[in-house]
């Protein structure tokens, strides 16, 4: 679900004020010079940009004067990471937590939120910049999955990361260069990083990282999608902790 804003100066004063932005949408071609300091703010903060044409940002503000940019803004509510880990306490659990660094496909985000919820994880970590957030698409994708499964924005995926092993997690990422994933123990309070689409993890989360688990491959295709390989992934940890 997702709140529109539309116009170059309510558009400004939302990214000034922080507000969470998901997507920022500009009339494709020449636009104006009053579009550039609210492009370049965007940019700043992180903020995935796209041209559209002028039909769609009409529809998008349904006939307002949009003035060439549209902002689309998460309505969803996110929670804590500190909420993630009292999730688990109350149900007596070790933390089983999904961390997504700068996945920016909203399917693949909806879909990695599906099979959290059905492996019993307490909650997802998302990065406010660079990545795709909590809006219709992820929403339709999860297939209910987010009226259970709560999501984190945070900062710092990197420093979040430092902050789950003081709280005693062994964090795991996923990467075709690690060990085999069944040599790893997942029965403890877990944290699984899944990398971008394009780019996997990048190099100071894994860094951060105690593991490095890889999926075996036995075919001519030697990569998963970033939803696949995280669902394989989750279902090991279910695996083991179910035994």
């Amino acid at each position: 679900m997702e709140d529109i804003i539309f116009g170059r100066g309510p558009v400004s004063e939302a990214i000034n004020a922080g507000h969470p932005i998901d997507k920022l949408m500009i009339k494709s071609g020449a636009y104006a010079h009053s579009l550039i300091p609210i492009i370049d703010k965007a940019k700043s903060r992180g903020i995935i940009i796209q041209q559209v044409d002028n039909q769609k940002l009409d529809r998008l503000s349904e006939g307002g004067n949009h003035q060439g940019v549209v902002a689309l803004v998460s309505a969803y509510e996110y929670v804590s990471v500190s909420d993630i880990l009292k999730k688990a306490e109350e149900k007596g659990q070790p933390p089983f937590v999904i961390i997504c660094d700068k996945i920016t496909d909203p399917h693949n985000l909806g879909a990695i939120i599906r099979t959290a919820n059905c492996v019993g994880a307490h909650g997802v970590i998302i990065p406010k910049r660079n990545a795709a957030g909590v809006n219709s698409v992820v929403m339709k994708t999860s297939a209910g999955a987010l009226e259970y499964t709560p999501v984190a924005k945070v900062t710092n995926i990197a420093s979040t990361i430092d902050e789950l092993k003081k709280s005693g997690l062994w964090i795991t990422a996923a990467d075709m260069d690690g060990q085999p994933m069944y040599d790893i123990d997942f029965n403890g309070a877990v944290g699984l990083v899944i990398g971008s689409e394009g780019n996997g993890i990048s190099r100071l989360v894994r860094e951060k990282c105690d593991f490095v688990a890889s999926i075996p491959m036995n075919g001519e295709i030697n990569s998963l999608n970033a939803s696949v390989a995280a669902s394989v992934l989750m279902y090991e940890v279910l695996r083991q902790r179910m035994k």
